[in-house]
């Protein structure tokens, strides 16, 4: 089941579109070039999660770009109308918490070839089963050469490298290499050797350590200015963390960091905190510590918004 809104002027709430029939055509740039960009979040309850900083970030992005795109307001209406609309059609399950997840997507391209506007619609799905299965049992990770130095971003922004664009194709064949290799995910790392991000996650790790007889737990993500796209569950998880008294950390960090790690994450708005049981055939930490700290920092996190 899928539900489609498209931002339209004359439907101040969202223009609801059959999912089932073409909606773009194919002159679109978004289709042809790849030009868009896009923001996936969840929405708990019928409650958008995050979405301020999901609603920023797509801005932060378009800019990048130079692409014109709708308001938050607009966004905000045509996000209502596509989690309800979608809620009416095909009502989720509880999880194991008893809420009902949806996931809802925001996507804008610059629009037909020539025609000078965009393409702007909210796109609301049920959440894969597969993630649950991710978050339960972890991950096996490799790691991957992303072919960039950690400095690049700041000496070519025309990559783009910290902008969230439909220009996936890259991060699907590193999932289908992994996969190729019997792996589940990947870490991206620097031709310099920098830890950076998962082809559609944040990274994470955990350190323990005992401060004269006071134990320590510290948070530690890659540093942004290596080119990562900023997280919105990373970011979250920190305020949450931080107020929980942990210690927040940011890189730089190289792949000697993972593995010395008590414990490493993947994570992202929608599959939230999945555990990585190994990288490049190495277990990180023990099962029992991963198991505890996942534990400890999804209820923190699921206490964010």
């Amino acid at each position: 089941m899928t539900v489609l809104v498209f931002l339209d002027p004359a439907h101040p709430d969202g223009r609801i579109a059959d999912a089932g029939v073409p909606a773009l055509l194919a002159t679109d740039q978004g289709v042809t070039r790849g030009d868009g960009i896009f923001e996936t979040l969840l929405a708990v309850n019928g409650a958008p999660r995050k979405v301020q900083a999901h609603l920023g970030r797509l801005a932060a992005s378009a800019q990048s770009l130079s692409l014109d795109v709708p308001g938050e307001e607009a966004w905000l209406r045509a996000i209502a109308t596509a989690v309800g609309a979608f809620a009416s059609a095909s009502p989720p399950a509880p999880d194991e918490d008893g809420n009902t997840n949806v996931v809802v997507k925001l996507i804008a391209t610059r629009g037909p070839e020539g025609a000078g506007s965009p393409t702007s619609w909210v796109q609301a799905t049920a959440v894969p089963p597969a993630l649950a299965e991710q978050r339960a049992h972890g991950l096996a990770v490799i790691l991957l050469d992303r072919g960039y130095d950690s400095t690049v971003a700041q000496r070519a922004p025309w990559l783009l490298l910290g902008a969230k664009t439909l220009s996936y194709a890259v991060n699907m064949a590193a999932l289908r290499h992994a996969h190729a290799q019997g792996a589940d995910d990947v870490i991206f790392t620097s031709s310099d050797g920098h830890v950076l991000e998962g082809p559609t996650s944040s990274v994470l790790l955990a350190h323990l350590k005992d401060d004269g007889g006071a134990p320590v737990k510290r948070l530690i993500t890659p540093s942004l200015d290596s080119g990562i796209l900023p997280g919105t569950t990373q970011g979250a998880l920190f305020t949450a963390a931080k107020a929980a008294g942990w210690e927040l950390g940011y890189g730089p960090l190289v792949p000697a960091d993972l593995l010395d790690a008590d414990a490493v994450w993947l994570v992202s708005s929608i599959r939230l905190l999945a555990p990585v049981n190994s990288i490049d055939g190495t277990e990180i930490g023990t099962a029992e510590v991963r198991a505890r700290l996942t534990a400890e920092l999804s209820a923190l996190l699921a206490q964010t918004h």
